[in-house]
Parts: structure tokens; C-alpha cells; sequence
């Protein structure tokens, strides 16, 4: 059974029975365990505010991520401000609601934060309705929250020009799909793998290759996977984010899926890279971990010292990772104030002691936070 030159993995006489080397993961199986035991203790240690700042950074990293992958720039701010929102963290002033950031944002806390409720075909299409709130994606319109039809042909993943189109991946046809996620979603709540994290690299690959939906599968696949790792962590809590991993080695996310959708349901070499992708997420976890500790560490140390709303706003950012020096030129255009307005923020500051001046007054002078 064959799609012209190509063969698919769902066109296998065993599909879906995914085969890998157990063994040949045990060693990257071993850092990965190590690497999220040690960053789960560390958050265990910080008190709830750190621990609520830390799973804003990383679910506020994972919705831009997840949505640049697809080639989807959305506003951090807009989506920071939504999923402080939906948590009731404090994060001061926030931007106004946006129906689509919301869908994605929505999404990705359903699939943690209720990781252990069961995944169904209508949970399934419920994400789906969120992604496309307005009914179309771009301009096409979508069968929102319903399996694709194939009514304009086989669904195809493609890339070029029209007039030289390659031709990536070909789905299974629309009239298997009940039949497809029956079989998926009957494994994924029933079937345990060797280990939790196999599954949840398996349950990401079988979801992107069924594609059931007209689009938007691989937020949803990768929705699959974030929840598949919250139930291993037994944590609704994210201080990590995959999708800001995949997005970072993008090129070679896809060259791997498309080489395992064309292969013989050997997925040890899709298994052995997502695994590799998650200890290197976890790595920059910890990294990232460490920037928002200094940040609780600087406002636990300043908690009695009053400060305005411009203050707070601007020593956020440089706690964030401020880009380049601190100068009352950018102080003015960060707070949205004059140049001699924010030159008292600064110098009250300074006088206070929460900043130190870098270098000679005048124009080149610039400012740093004060050791705590």
C-alpha cells in the first residue's frame, strides 16, 4: 500500500505498534531522571511566591515557543499578563485580554495543570475550538473542533513554492481517524510503557502522525507530551519548557519526524533525541531557575523600602534580563516618562542604594543593581 514513491509508517502491516530499544535509552533515560530530580528539589526548597514566579517564566516561554514553532509570533507581555491571570499571580499592571493568546494559554494549563484527568476526544477537540477561537487560521477557514474531512484532498505536510511543493509527510485518510484515536487515546490512558518519559516522546510522535485535525496538531501533540510529563513529575507546577527547546533545534525536530513517519515503526531514534531535547530543556531550566531565585532573593531584600510604580516596573525588567546598560535614556522610554522624571527614580535609587552609578556622570553614565 503505498502513497506514490513514498511508504508511511501507518501504511505498516504492525502500525501501531511503535517499537524501540529499551536498553540503547537507559543511559540518557538515567540523566534525564538525575537532571529533573535535581531541579524539582530545588524548586521544593523556594518558597510559593518563587514557585509561582517560576511557573509563570516557563509557561509564559512554552506558549511563545510552542506557537513560533508554527511559525506564530505572539506579544509576551499579552501572554504573560493572560496566564498571570488564569494563576492570580501578581505581576502588576496587565494587558488587555486577547481571545487567541488566551485559546493557546488555555490549552497548555488544561494539559498541566489537569494532568491527571483523563484525555478524551472531546478534551481533544475542546483544545482544538480554543486554538482557533475566531474559526479560520490566517485567512483558511478550520472545521473547528472536529477531525479534518480531507475534503481538498489527503492531508499533507509540505513546504516550498506552489509550482515546487515537496511533499514532507501524507496523514492516514479522514475515514480512519475515529478508528486512529480511539486506538491512541485507548493506549495513552491504559498502556504503560517502560518508563513515563518513553511515553510521553511516543505519545507525541503518534499524535503528530495520525494529524487529525485541519491544523494546529503540533501545539496539540506537543500539549500531549507536556501533559504526559506532568503526570511522570506528578506535578502540575512547569519550571521547564520543551517547546523552547524543540523550537531552538526546530530543523532537526523535523527532520526526525519526518524520517520516523517514513520508517518501519522503529521509534528509538525519535525517542533517543526527544529524550536528549528534554535534558537539554532541563539544563536551561535550571539556568533560568537561578535568574528568577536572584530576582526573589533582590525584592525579599528591598520588601521594606517604598517604591513607586515606575521603580518596580523598571527594576523588573532588569531583574528579566534587561538588554545592554541601564541609562536614564532607556529608564524614560521603559516607564513611559520624562527624561528628569525618570533621573529622580534614579538618583532616589541610588541615594537608597538599590542601584550603583557604573560609570562618570553625564551622558555615558549608567546603572547597576546593588549587590543584595
Amino acid at each position: 500500500m503505498n502513497s506514490g514513491d513514498n511508504f508511511y509508517v501507518w501504511q505498516n502491516l504492525d502500525w501501531p505498534h511503535w517499537r524501540y530499544d529499551a536498553e540503547c535509552l537507559i543511559p540518557l533515560l538515567g540523566q534525564v531522571h538525575q537532571t529533573l530530580g535535581h531541579l524539582m528539589g530545588r524548586m521544593r526548597d523556594q518558597g510559593m511566591n518563587s514557585q509561582s514566579q517560576a511557573t509563570l517564566v516557563a509557561l509564559t516561554t512554552d506558549v511563545l515557543k510552542t506557537s513560533e514553532i508554527e511559525g506564530e509570533h505572539l506579544d509576551t507581555e499579552t501572554v504573560r499578563s493572560s496566564i498571570a491571570r488564569k494563576l492570580g499571580v501578581d505581576i502588576g499592571a496587565l494587558r488587555p485580554a486577547d481571545q487567541h493568546v488566551d485559546g493557546v494559554v488555555e490549552m497548555i494549563l488544561d494539559a498541566t495543570s489537569l494532568h491527571a484527568s483523563q484525555l478524551t476526544t472531546p478534551r481533544l477537540k475542546a483544545w482544538h475550538a480554543a486554538l482557533f477561537p475566531t474559526g479560520r487560521s490566517g485567512l483558511s477557514p478550520v472545521r473547528v473542533g472536529l477531525w479534518r474531512d480531507d475534503a481538498d484532498g489527503p492531508m499533507q505536510v509540505v513546504s516550498g513554492p506552489m509550482h515546487r511543493r515537496k511533499v514532507h509527510y501524507e496523514a492516514p485518510p479522514a475515514h480512519l481517524l475515529d478508528a486512529e484515536m480511539a486506538d491512541f487515546l485507548a493506549w495513552y490512558e491504559t498502556y504503560a510503557e517502560v518508563d513515563p518519559l518513553i511515553k510521553a516522546g511516543l505519545a507525541h510522535l503518534w499524535f503528530v502522525t495520525i494529524h487529525p485535525f485541519d491544523d494546529g496538531n503540533g501545539r496539540i501533540a506537543r500539549a500531549i507530551g507536556d501533559m504526559a510529563l506532568a503526570r511522570a513529575d506528578q506535578s502540575s507546577q512547569r519550571f521547564y519548557s520543551l517547546s523552547a527547546q524543540i523550537q531552538k533545534e526546530r530543523k532537526d525536530y523535523y527532520a526526525l519526524l519526518e524520517k520516523t513517519q517514513k520508517g518501519n515503526l522503529d521509534a528509538t531514534e525519535w525517542l533517543s533525541w526527544f529524550l536528549a531535547c528534554l535534558l537539554r530543556a532541563l539544563q536551561e531550566a535550571d539556568q533560568v531557575l537561578s535568574g528568577v531565585l536572584v530576582k526573589a532573593n533582590f525584592w525579599r531584600h528591598w520588601a521594606g523600602t517604598p517604591l513607586n510604580e515606575r521603580q518596580i516596573k523598571v527594576l523588573n525588567r532588569v531583574l528579566d534580563g534587561f538588554e545592554g546598560k541601564l541609562t536614564n535614556k532607556k529608564w524614560a522610554a521603559s516607564s513611559k516618562c520624562s527624561s528628569d522624571t525618570a533621573l529622580r527614580d534614579i538618583n532616589d535609587l541610588v541615594a537608597r542604594g538599590v542601584l550603583n552609578r557604573t560609570e562618570p556622570a553625564g551622558r555615558s553614565t549608567s546603572y547597576e543593581l546593588s549587590a543584595t
